[in-house]
């Protein structure tokens, strides 16, 4: 490892450690993103041939903004996803089309909340993508949860159970649904092996979070509801068809990538176009006075509520770690940890999982998929345990850190959770749950057979 290289990593850990000391420093984590990644970026091009054998001469800056620009392309596909995500989920919610899950979800025991939201949480995230589950059930709460310290308990808890139940479904994650595009994994071979390890690992979790939680809830009589009371607002079919164009919408996404082989978000962004087209039609007949009142839930309104700290997180620590992969960094730490371990692919996959909680899941994924053929028999076949350890270990380990997963980086920004919060009350309740269901995957397929 080069002293450039030793240079650019102590630049991202810096900047990490001030993300994890924000509630001292008072520092938004997004500036701290930010400065970290052109930081980081502006080290690389102290010597980019380095990394980059093209990058010589005149063709230093364009080799190294292709390089830029194709980490950044990738990560803007995120953004987009998650920018649209939010809008139509919260276009949703604002027509009260997530009343009857809130109504399903109501009770006034604490710890019945915590399991309900558990298990809706774990089962959305196997149909529709973490990001979105998360976006939807952080909405959800925000209607149950009023009190400050139990709804940082029930989020932290949908980032787990969001991230548990990804981890088992071929279109759960980004990581399984690389791994199942080039057939390292079957759809059938990674639920069936994986289900039980991912239900224990958020079980767990939940059964020590519900010892943080006692009493009963305390219900509002003002639910935040807008109820039409004029001609002018919304009529009950026209809300009916808001949330089924949203919600299906949302369902359908990973069905218009299987068809079209599209990226996410332009499925996301139809959806988005769809319930905008409507909504303008819905709402062109209202007085100005009414559009200022209730019902200001044009998409327009909508997008000016977007939480541009979290993008701009999201953006900084995406292309921080961008520069990681491009340096060879992760690679280079997926080949140590092989040889480190011997080839113990419980160890191995056991230590990606614990580092998917401090840099992205999906460039080490990237990286285990290049450092390891698939082979025709043994662990390294289709469905062999590396690769479906691989799944799990990915999926669940990036709950461990707040920041280590899509799901977290998203909850962290709408309900303002800090690093440190989480660090000290749900980290080491999330490493118990994901030894647990290696523990189980072992015994499952290794003691038992099955």
């Amino acid at each position: 490892m080069t002293t450039l290289t030793i240079c650019i990593v102590a630049a991202f850990i810096l900047g990490y450690f001030f993300i994890a000391i924000e509630s001292v420093t008072k520092i938004n984590k997004a500036a701290i993103a930010l400065l970290m990644f052109v930081g980081c970026w502006t080290l690389f091009m102290i010597d980019p041939a380095q990394y980059l054998p093209d990058a010589v001469g005149d063709k230093i800056a364009l080799v190294v903004s292709g390089a830029i620009e194709h980490h950044l392309g990738s990560t803007a596909t995120t953004l987009f996803f998650l920018m649209g995500a939010m809008t139509i989920v919260e276009l949703v919610d604002q027509n009260g089309g997530f009343n009857f899950v809130r109504n399903m979800l109501e009770t006034k025991s604490k710890r019945k909340l915590l399991w309900r939201i558990a298990w809706l949480t774990f089962i959305l995230s196997a149909i529709l993508d973490n990001l979105t589950t998360s976006i939807v059930m952080i909405m959800i709460l925000r209607k149950l949860i009023t009190k400050r310290r139990d709804r940082l308990i029930y989020a932290s808890l949908v980032i787990i159970a969001a991230n548990s139940g990804g981890a088992f479904s071929p279109i759960g994650d980004v990581t399984t649904i690389m791994l199942w595009n080039k057939g390292l994994i079957t759809a059938p071979g990674v639920i069936k092996e994986i289900l039980v390890p991912s239900i224990i690992s958020m079980m767990i979790p939940a059964l020590l979070l519900q010892t943080k939680l006692k009493g009963n809830i305390k219900y509002s009589k003002n639910k935040n509801t807008c109820e039409v009371t004029d001609a002018d607002h919304l009529n009950g079919m026209q809300r009916k068809l808001i949330f089924f164009l949203g919600v299906g919408g949302l369902i359908f996404v990973p069905i218009f990538k299987s068809i079209t082989h599209l990226p996410p978000f332009i499925g996301i962004l139809l959806v988005l176009g769809m319930l905008w087209t409507v909504t303008e039609v819905f709402y062109r007949h209202l007085s100005e006075t009414s559009e200022k009142g209730c019902m200001q839930k044009r998409v327009t309104n909508m997008l000016s509520r977007i939480d541009m700290s979290t993008i701009l997180f999201f953006l900084g620590i995406l292309m921080a770690v961008a520069a990681l992969e491009e340096i060879g960094a992760l690679n280079l730490l997926g080949g140590g940890l092989n040889v480190w371990f011997d080839g113990n692919h419980f160890a191995v996959t056991g230590i990606i999982g614990v580092l998917s909680s401090i840099v992205d899941n999906v460039p080490l994924v990237a990286g285990c998929m290049g450092m390891y053929p698939m082979a025709e028999a043994g662990d390294f076949a289709q469905d062999g345990i590396f690769w479906q350890l691989l799944a799990y270990c990915a999926g669940v380990g990036g709950s461990m850190l707040i920041i280590g997963s899509a799901a977290g980086v998203v909850v962290m920004g709408l309900e303002k959770i800090t690093f440190g919060w989480y660090m000290k009350h749900i980290s080491w309740i999330v490493l118990v749950g994901y030894l647990a269901g290696m523990l189980a995957y072992y015994l499952q397929r290794v003691v038992l057979g099955i």
